[in-house]
């Protein structure tokens, strides 16, 4: 199996919150991919969820963690 790296260019901190909840939605789908790494399994699971209004909520739930987490590091943009 290929190294994920679970975090991009291993830093939280980015320019904008934009940009911290695109890396958000990345961090939550490299996770995904680390979790299930076949790729077919992958595709066949997302009719499952993609079609299930609680598996969609917690797929946001986990993104808006993720975004807190980012936000923290980055002092939620503060100057």
């Amino acid at each position: 199996m290929d190294t994920i790296a679970l975090v991009p260019n291993n830093s939280l901190i980015v320019e904008t919150p934009e940009e911290g909840r695109q890396l958000a939605v990345t961090l939550a789908r490299l996770i995904i991919k680390l979790t299930q790494p076949d790729e077919e399994k992958r595709k066949q699971l997302r009719e499952v969820y993609g079609n299930d209004a609680m598996m969609l909520i917690a797929i946001g739930q986990t993104v808006a963690t993720e975004f807190a987490t980012i936000a923290a590091a980055n002092n939620y943009w503060k100057k």
